[in-house]
């Protein structure tokens, strides 16, 4: 079992690593792609679409530090953020991304979905 986990924790990570690569290099349709439908359309503003606003949260996120699952929601810590993701058929997609931690309170987060 503990070699599934690890497996499942790889497959997070490196769905949030896509997606901040994605980022880096530009791609916002590619980013968008690799967002969960609700998240893609919570950054969809008037005649900015996804791709487009995506790109200017400026998001970082570096070497993956920490990556846990519970069911089919997951949470990687990198370097420079916090991402959330939740296992779909077809795989891992980010639910929460430039993610902030608040203490007690839920993460402050510029992708939400």
């Amino acid at each position: 079992m503990a070699g599934c986990a690890s497996a499942e924790q790889g497959d997070a990570g490196q769905a949030a690593e896509r997606f901040h690569s994605a980022v880096a290099g530009g791609q916002g349709e590619q980013a968008c792609a690799l967002l969960t439908p609700r998240a893609a359309e919570s950054l969809q503003n008037g005649d900015q679409g996804c791709a487009q606003a995506v790109l200017s949260l400026n998001l970082s996120g570096g070497a993956i530090r920490q990556a846990e699952i519970w069911g089919d929601e997951a949470q990687v810590r990198l370097e420079r953020d916090t991402v959330f993701l939740h296992r779909f058929p077809q795989g891992w997609l980010v639910r929460g991304a430039g993610c902030q931690a608040r203490g007690d309170l839920p993460y402050d987060c510029g992708v939400e979905g």
